[in-house]
């Protein structure tokens, strides 16, 4: 029975050997079918596992925010229909988490197919370890409403589980607007609540830093605007 690789790549511009086992190379290699978010940044990373990887040779299906999901499982069909074993690819990180691979992953579920996720570098995983916060329950929230009233709600609904459940909260913004996101927590949230902040995370310029509100109202973190951020939220 073919099987379906959940491959990670890198989170920043680290080395690849800094961050993935040599293993997932020896299975990258072997397969010959790929669904991936971006074709040419799939190149270009299967390149740096192995430059004798011959590119040429692969086949690559397009899956991100404008695929129908009436296409989906037409992906699948060189494993379903040809027994060919595939990967796929994210942009960055861990395929299937806060990605469109998870679509490709519950159809593949449902026709019993043998799912292998790769061990690789999740930023969710990452912050929270870094955070100092509760690591037994927390939770992904993506991203939180653009529009101003509703995300001060959000905001507050979040800050009232981590007290009321005891449970990290965790969230993402388009980096352009981390500022924003960033200086409307410290008008909504209360002071004692805690606030890490996961730059860049696995680069050399990687930043975790945990802070009260209160704390974080003296210090603005201008590194974040445009960069890659986690935000955890945590009872004081």
């Amino acid at each position: 029975m073919a099987k379906l690789f959940l491959i990670p790549t890198v989170l920043s511009d680290a080395p690849l050997n800094n961050v993935l086992p040599s293993g997932n190379t020896d299975i990258i290699k072997q397969l010959r079918y790929f669904i991936v978010e971006n074709i040419r940044t799939a190149r270009r990373f299967l390149k740096q596992v192995d430059k004798t990887i011959n590119i040429d040779e692969l086949t690559f299906f397009e899956l991100n925010q404008h695929t129908p999901a009436t296409e989906v499982e037409k992906l699948l069909q060189p494993l379903l229909n040809q027994n060919h074993d595939m990967g796929i690819i994210s942009e960055a990180g861990c395929p299937a988490v806060a990605d469109p691979g998870a679509d490709v992953v519950a159809i593949a579920q449902r026709h019993h197919v043998t799912i292998v996720p790769l061990v690789g570098p999740s930023s969710i995983l990452l912050s929270v370890m870094g955070s100092g916060f509760n690591g037994q329950s927390f939770a992904f929230n993506g991203y939180l409403p653009i529009e101003h009233t509703e995300r001060q709600k959000r905001l507050k609904t979040l800050e009232r589980r981590a007290y009321t459940e005891d449970q990290t909260q965790i969230f993402i913004e388009t980096p352009y607007r981390n500022l924003q996101l960033f200086q409307e927590m410290c008008t909504t949230l209360q002071p004692n609540t805690r606030l890490c902040i996961a730059c860049n995370l696995t680069a050399e310029s990687q930043s975790i830093v945990t802070r009260t509100i209160a704390q974080w109202r003296q210090q603005t973190p201008e590194t974040i605007h445009k960069i890659p951020t986690i935000f955890l939220i945590y009872k004081a």
